[in-house]
């Protein structure tokens, strides 16, 4: 298996997971991942920049076979996704130190057990010469973990950002020739992994603004050759506001959330507004997190199970919560047979969303005329919201 070059002496030598759909037991990987490590041969030293998962660690030590030595292994990030085959290159490569900053080297030594002197420090700002060569340092914590950093190849303009910016996507493409598939994929990776830390990340953004970058090579998915094209998508998905739109989770075991769920869906498009509607017993949670990044409400559907909200829109709930989107507004619509504190629960579940919570539209049962002239005023209220809020 041959490296890939992507500028003098610059080579991808990662690889490809074509079969994983479930990342951290968690997040669908609906079109697989790739794991991008880079070598760097300069006139003095080489480096490697991050690993791959350990899974597929024989892939990358096939990739450097013919490589007689590499001096660093930069480590941007200590996930095992990006750092789990460094063990296996330090055995191969018994030279060879770990470059990363002093958070990252405690975490590999918990993680991986490597030893401390296997290890090279390096500050936020600081270069290493690698002979014709400049690898510059620059930390961007919380993108999404607190030990992060990039790394700039000065004389190549060339910026590896790890985590930031990526895309889970399986592909023989070494950059970007499909926009709108990569656009998807960066928005599903960036509402499901980068969302919760957005204001951190407006200022890694601004960290970004000298640099004259000429690609951008993350650890997932595709290299940018035109990193304006991710510069400027993460820049709306972080700063702009809200959209006239509302994402409307919800779960009906019996019919009767499903009717209300229904007549809101319909009063607020004859009201103008967008709706994104999301069915919790089938729906990929992906989706619903990339809805999130956009929308000004969320509106959350449930019946009542003994005498609290259904277990999936409680974990909607806590999803919502955890990621802290950009909206304004939230209620929650349902139904009850006896009584039940839904409202209370799901309310007591958002703490991190600074939202104004419009009145909520619980029925008794099936709705009634009076149920669904409620969710009319409902929707009235959320138009009106929106409309103030000059939400488009």
């Amino acid at each position: 298996m041959n490296a890939r070059g992507i500028s003098p002496g610059v080579y991808w030598v990662g690889a490809v997971d074509w079969d994983r759909r479930l990342f951290d037991a968690l997040i669908p990987l609906p079109d697989g991942t790739s794991y991008n490590a880079y070598l760097i041969q300069g006139s003095e030293k080489t480096a490697l920049l991050d690993s791959v998962d350990p899974r597929m660690q024989d892939v990358l030590l096939d990739r450097l076979d013919g490589m007689p030595s590499i001096d660093y292994v930069v480590a941007h990030h200590a996930e095992p996704d990006h750092s789990g085959a460094i063990p296996a290159v330090l055995e191969r490569y018994p030279a060879a130190k770990v470059l990363t900053n002093p958070r990252c080297k405690g975490m590999l030594m918990d993680t991986l057990l490597i030893p401390e002197d296997r290890f090279i420090t390096v500050e936020d700002g600081e270069t290493v010469s690698l002979g014709d060569k400049t690898l510059k340092f620059v930390y961007m914590p919380w993108v999404h973990w607190p030990e992060t950093m990039v790394s700039y190849l000065q004389e190549d303009r060339i910026l590896f950002t790890c985590d930031f910016f990526g895309s889970h996507i399986a592909t023989t493409d070494l950059y970007v020739t499909d926009e709108p598939r990569v656009y998807e994929a960066a928005k599903r990776y960036y509402a499901e992994i980068m969302m919760p830390f957005r204001k951190v990340i407006e200022k890694n953004l601004a960290k970004l603004a000298d640099y004259d970058i000429a690609m951008i090579a993350p650890s997932h998915g595709p290299i940018y050759n035109q990193p304006a094209f991710i510069l400027d998508a993460y820049r709306e998905w972080v700063t702009a506001d809200p959209k006239n739109i509302v994402v409307l989770p919800y779960i009906s075991m019996w019919g009767s959330t499903k009717a209300m769920v229904d007549h809101l869906v319909d009063a607020l498009i004859e009201r103008g507004v967008a709706v994104e509607l999301f069915n919790l017993a089938v729906t990929d949670v992906g989706k619903l997190a990339m809805a999130l990044v956009d929308a000004a409400t969320i509106v959350v559907g449930t019946p009542t199970v003994l005498t609290g909200a259904h277990p999936g829109v409680v974990y909607a709930a806590y999803l919502a919560n955890a990621l802290r989107p950009k909206l304004r507004f939230a209620s929650i619509v349902g139904s009850y047979g006896w009584g039940g504190k839904a409202v209370e629960q799901i309310a007591s579940m958002i703490p991190n969303l600074k939202v104004e919570v419009l009145a909520p539209v619980l029925c008794q049962g099936y709705p009634r005329e009076a149920d669904f002239e409620a969710l009319d005023c409902l929707a009235d209220a959320i138009a009106e919201r929106h409309r103030e809020n000059h939400l488009t």
